[in-house]
């Protein structure tokens, strides 16, 4: 059984790395519509697959690639403003990149205007997108486009429709649009246009650029642990369930409901004729908890939606809204105040409780405890949610409301299955304050989560990054503070002696003490991130690295060479293997797999001092010195960027087209181990590395 098992998880493996080698997510058309007399639209009508997404046009420079229309052929028309997304068109906050990026999912539609000037018109060029997923991204990739036609005859004779003088308020000349533009996203005046030049053929495309797919393929067929496997890109089904049961056991141990729990067992134990009976009712009771908060989850779900739960978790103004809010059960945590629900809530369901019998009596009651605990575990909730419902998921608000539910209502039938049980249960008293304090502690730092992103979307860098771990340092310091019994809150207890005096200083249990150790340690931990250390352990909440001031050191990996050819003639020269880097500037993924892999000191040192590192960027938009054309599946390819260039590399050499993508060479240009893409687990990045250098020495 386990040699199936490991031959299904191998054939996994390899049907996972065959798709990410080679992908085609998105597919376009271009077509020209008539919307005047003297004005055309050319609209470029895309179909995108699950789970990849189009980046739209108002996208600042420095972020993912965005849409942009190059020109290279116009006669008798002239464009009007500049390319737009027409599509459903969704925004976020980009921690990686630290600004709001747009994008479009299922369909991505853009449009161009164009007001005929001439009779006769022509107009060719191509649309420039960029496409991601969760796992890759796909380079900068054209669609070619060419129309021509013909207008009405009373338009302006040619030679005076095209004078600067028949030019609308605040539109581009002819002659301008032949250059680079440079104009910030969003500005309406600036046309989203760039002209590149023309020109030659393929330089210095020598044996070093043989294709070698096939041996790749056998390598990954052999070993395909170390091609694409998905890494930490997201919690799935049964994290969030989880993270429900853990919400739900630490809402058990609150002054809200451990006290209730023997009270309830007892009252069903010994209304119920026989102990069966009593027993019964508790699990009915238990699954009415249950039932109870499953459709709170479904309610969120209903009400929003996934996607749109999704984009809130991205949006500036109610990220605002979550920090506040968590603050504020923070707060109430901490014993500023309590946050209840009606008194007359609870009284109205327990009379009606009261004068119903059965199970509907039973469910009653069940919610009646929903009411009465909802100040200890109203935050709870109010945190899972924000939490798990903004992971877009359409099941995780059920699912992890199922989590909680079945964790607080286990207690309820596990001690009237076995009442004995109920005498060794921990007794009520200050131990449940100390967890609401900490809770509250804990509530406060996740709310600088949410505040952070607003800050990145609004730039208003008030919470850079090493302001965010002060203010950390400083909570899980007091939490260790509070624990260890140095301050106090206005809830906490006081405690007496054996002469019934106020102990000024209460003894500190064990428990407490190895709690408030943790606490202390977290703390120290995080100080050396003040210095730029990576403090991998909070990188999923801390802002980018790139939003801190200052650094002491810099342990990043730089390539050797940006060019294919020099760093090949290099390694051959000083007889070292090649690791190949095609990325992007706009690839996220990359960026984290350099954040979270890269910085470690060993695959540092391998790539510093064993290899010669050769980062190809996909997206460089620097013009070639002459165009090139080359012929692909029979088809002929324009190439016009040092981009355009590096992805006919991947393509043709490697055969695949999605970033991050990671190869090892030798001096020929033949693969040593098979690909590697995203994967976060950097030991399999170092035995990739390390397998590599053992071939290049056999070899």
């Amino acid at each position: 059984m386990k040699r199936i098992t490991t031959i299904f998880t191998l054939y996994i493996y390899i049907v996972a790395a065959a798709m990410a080698q080679f992908q085609t997510p998105v597919t376009f058309t271009a077509t020209q519509k008539k919307v005047a007399d003297d004005a055309l639209e050319v609209v470029f009508q895309g179909t995108i697959d699950a789970g990849w997404h189009v980046y739209g046009t108002d996208i600042a420079d420095g972020g993912p690639t965005r849409a942009e229309l190059t020109l290279e052929k116009q006669k008798g028309l002239k464009p009007d403003g500049k390319l737009r997304a027409t599509g459903k068109v969704q925004k976020k906050m980009d921690e990686m990149f630290g600004m709001e990026v747009s994008y479009m999912e299922g369909t991505a539609s853009f449009v161009q205007r164009f007001i005929i000037k001439e009779p006769e018109y022509e107009v060719s060029g191509y649309l420039t997108y960029g496409a991601c997923n969760d796992q890759n991204c796909i380079p900068p990739t054209n669609v070619e486009f060419s129309f021509k036609g013909e207008a009405p005859h009373q338009l302006p004779p040619r030679g005076e429709s095209l004078s600067q003088e028949t030019l609308p308020k605040n539109e581009t000349s002819p002659s301008e649009l032949q250059a680079p533009s440079d104009s910030i996203p969003g500005n309406e005046d600036s046309l989203n246009i760039v002209s590149l030049p023309l020109g030659g053929g393929l330089e210095g495309a020598g044996s070093s650029w043989s294709p070698v797919i096939d041996e790749l393929k056998a390598f990954e067929e052999g070993k395909s642990s170390l091609s694409s496997r998905e890494g930490r890109g997201g919690a799935g089904l049964l994290s969030i369930f989880l993270l429900g049961m853990l919400g739900g056991l630490i809402a058990l141990l609150t002054p809200c409901v451990w006290p209730i729990i023997p009270m309830t067992v007892s009252f069903f134990l010994k209304r119920a004729q026989d102990k069966r009976k009593g027993i019964r009712d508790a699990v009915t009771y238990g699954i009415s908890i249950v039932v109870i908060y499953v459709l709170l989850g479904l309610l969120v779900t209903l009400i929003f939606g996934a996607s749109a739960l999704n984009a809130l978790s991205t949006n500036a103004v109610f990220n605002i809204f979550f920090f506040l809010m968590l603050l504020v059960f923070g707060a109430s945590f901490l014993g500023g105040f309590e946050i209840t629900l009606p008194s007359s809530w609870t009284n109205a369901v327990d009379r009606k409780s009261n004068a119903t019998t059965g199970l509907l009596s039973i469910f009653l009651m069940a919610f009646t405890l929903s009411l009465v605990s909802f100040s200890c575990t109203g935050p709870i909730i109010g945190f899972l949610l924000v939490e798990v419902s903004t992971m877009g998921s359409l099941l995780a608000p059920t699912i992890g409301m199922l989590g909680f539910a079945l964790a607080l209502a286990l207690p309820f039938t596990l001690f009237a299955m076995f009442p004995a049980w109920l005498k060794s249960a921990p007794k009520s008293g200050n131990w449940m304050n100390c967890i609401k304090v900490c809770l509250g502690l804990l509530e406060i730092a996740f709310a600088l989560k949410f505040f952070s992103v607003a800050d990145l979307a609004y730039g208003w860098h008030l919470m850079d990054r090493e302001v965010f771990l002060c203010l950390w340092i400083v909570i899980f310091a007091l939490m260790g503070a509070y624990l260890i019994g140095w301050i106090r809150f206005p809830h906490d207890e006081d405690e007496y002696d054996e002469m019934g005096e106020v102990i000024q200083r209460p003894r500190t249990s064990v428990t407490r003490f190895f709690l408030a150790l943790a606490a202390f340690a977290f703390a120290l931990y995080m100080v050396p991130g003040l210095w730029g250390a990576p403090c991998k352990a909070v990188s999923a909440f801390a802002p980018p690295m790139q939003t801190q001031d200052f650094r002491l050191g810099d342990e990043s990996v730089e390539a050797r060479f940006n060019d294919y050819d020099e760093g090949m003639a290099y390694a051959a020269a000083h007889k070292m293997p090649v690791m190949l880097d095609f990325t992007g500037y706009g690839c996220v993924n990359c960026r984290k797999m350099e954040a979270a892999v890269w910085t470690d000191p060993r695959v540092a040192s391998l790539m510093r001092e064993k290899y010669v590192l050769i980062t190809l960027y996909v997206d460089e938009k620097t013009p070639l010195s002459e165009k090139l054309t080359v012929e692909e599946n029979g088809t002929d390819v324009t190439l016009r960027t040092v981009g355009d260039r590096w992805s006919y590399l991947q393509r043709s050499k490697f055969g695949a087209n999605a970033q991050p993508f990671y190869v090892l060479l030798d001096n020929e240009g033949h693969p040593l181990v098979g690909s590697y893409s995203y994967n976060e687990d950097v030991a399999a990045y170092l035995s990739f590395l390390e397998e590599g250098l053992q071939r290049y020495r056999q070899k």
